[in-house]
């Protein structure tokens, strides 16, 4: 980073020199910010690929650079002299700014490990009922945007530059009053996976997620529908689209679901939970009072916190009266590796998404035979012999199919609809990816990659094949 010249730029990785306002720039060297050098972009994935040792830090500022270029491929950028300018921006560049802010901002409530630990918070669940939403990164970052009205804080900040830091919480949550902003920063292309297909791609090792991001750049195009602007891409990239929608689907089936990077993370999250139920780790409420009143406290809520936590009870042997729970930890620390069950009931599928009951009796199948497991480690095993459940929260999809989004939808009219990716035909004339006929994604639209992971101890293990139970 250059911080004594007046003009800020960064050089990243993947883009090279990028440059940095004055408002960004106190954003990024505030400790909130900070803290994301210490959290990896890829939780536990660096045990199988060594690589990938790279942090939320950059990823967010790739993401703050994409958000722009978005924004000049459609025409609606001002020039980063303007930005950076000091006094009142124009309304064109106000809002330029804005979404550069949310881009920057969108990770800033990232849990240790990034969505590792987050899924334990959101299962323990500790002040949903009260809040009335789920303990997750969005609104914990959310709540560090809009409370921390205090020097070195993020409301802080965006106040002393006229920067509203409750439009700012609505463009990172995707409920803004602009369409377009909301689908320059979530969508089924858009500024955040733009940087981590590539991003990771590249500190892993793995072509997965690679894809012509400056052809693709090229083809943005704003659309008036209905008297809101939609964010569409040129017909002329419709095979440079499917190029990347194709390679986010390799990347979570081959990389992130993959048995050997995923049981660590699974680990984790069963370890984070105990944790939890035990008052060993900062619980949400916690946190939240940390981000009010002691942000030096919070800084410290990274992957080295997570990391030390373990260790020193795993040293003090505060975990002995548990085998399960200290065979877990153990492994975390010292990449010690569970086996993997491997089974018919347990194989990976393609699946129709828009077969619901069909796909309800595969997975009822797979919970049957976890059952089944489950029963004979009961009468043959101990506390040591364990298993581990990682059945998919989420779909593995190459697009949301034309029924779901109809199922969905919040608008009237789908082309206002978030997620969807939108092609532009020529003229005024736009559609859903999803109904381009000659589209190889039209014809995947409904694919989705299902992909349970059923992890166990090396002893569990050995009873499961004794029994006949599992495959050799």
């Amino acid at each position: 980073m250059d911080g004594n010249s007046k003009q800020k730029i960064i050089y990243d990785v993947l883009y090279g020199f990028i440059d940095i306002t004055p408002v960004e720039w106190e954003l990024i060297h505030s400790p909130f910010y900070q803290r994301l050098r210490w959290i990896k972009q890829l939780g536990f994935s660096f045990y199988t690929f060594p690589g990938a040792e790279h942090s939320r830090f950059g990823h967010s500022i790739g993401v703050m650079f994409n958000s722009h270029k978005i924004l000049e491929s459609i025409g609606k950028a001002v020039p980063i002299s303007e930005l950076i300018k000091s006094g009142n921006l124009s309304t064109q560049a106000h809002y330029n700014q804005t979404i550069r802010i949310a881009a920057l901002l969108h990770d800033i409530g990232t849990f240790p490990f990034s969505h590792t630990t987050e899924a334990a918070y959101i299962d323990f669940g500790e002040t949903k009922k009260k809040k009335g939403h789920q303990d997750d990164h969005e609104h914990l970052g959310s709540f560090i945007i809009k409370n921390t009205d205090y020097e070195g804080g993020i409301t802080y900040i965006l106040k002393k530059y006229h920067i509203d830091p409750q439009q700012i919480s609505n463009l990172v949550k995707g409920v803004d009053d602009s369409y377009l902003a909301n689908q320059i920063l979530h969508s089924e292309i858009d500024c955040d996976r733009m940087d981590y297909l590539l991003r990771d791609a590249h500190y892993t090792g793995l072509q997965y997620g690679t894809y012509d991001r400056d052809y693709l750049l090229h083809h943005f195009v704003a659309k008036d529908i209905g008297g809101h602007n939609v964010l569409a891409i040129k017909k002329n990239a419709l095979h440079c689209v499917e190029d990347f929608l194709m390679s986010r689907f390799a990347w979570y089936s081959q990389v992130v679901r993959s048995a050997r990077g995923a049981k660590f993370d699974a680990m984790a999250q069963e370890i984070t939970y105990f944790l939890l139920e035990k008052k060993m780790i900062h619980r949400y409420s916690e946190l939240l009072d940390m981000v009010s009143k002691k942000p030096v406290d919070f800084y410290h809520f990274n992957d080295n916190y997570f990391m030390s936590l373990l260790h020193e009870h795993f040293v003090k042997e505060n975990f002995k009266s548990n085998e399960r729970i200290e065979s877990l930890v153990e492994g975390v620390l010292f990449e010690k590796s569970p086996k993997t069950v491997k089974c018919e009931e347990l194989a990976q599928r393609l699946l129709n998404q828009d077969e619901e009951q069909k796909n309800q009796k595969i997975v009822k199948k797979a919970m049957e035979k976890i059952e089944e497991i489950e029963k004979v480690l009961e009468k043959y095993g101990t506390e040591k012999d364990w298993i581990l459940i990682d059945l998919p929260e989420k779909d593995i999809s190459f697009v949301r199919s034309k029924k779901r989004i109809v199922k969905n939808k919040v608008f009237d009219n789908v082309l206002h609809e978030r997620d969807p990716v939108k092609i532009s035909l020529g003229g005024d004339e736009v559609c859903l990816l999803v109904d381009v006929e000659e589209s190889v994604i039209s014809q995947l639209q409904k694919t989705i990659n299902f992909i349970p992971n059923v992890f166990c101890s090396e002893s569990a293990y050995k009873i499961l094949q004794e029994q006949g139970v599992i495959e050799e």
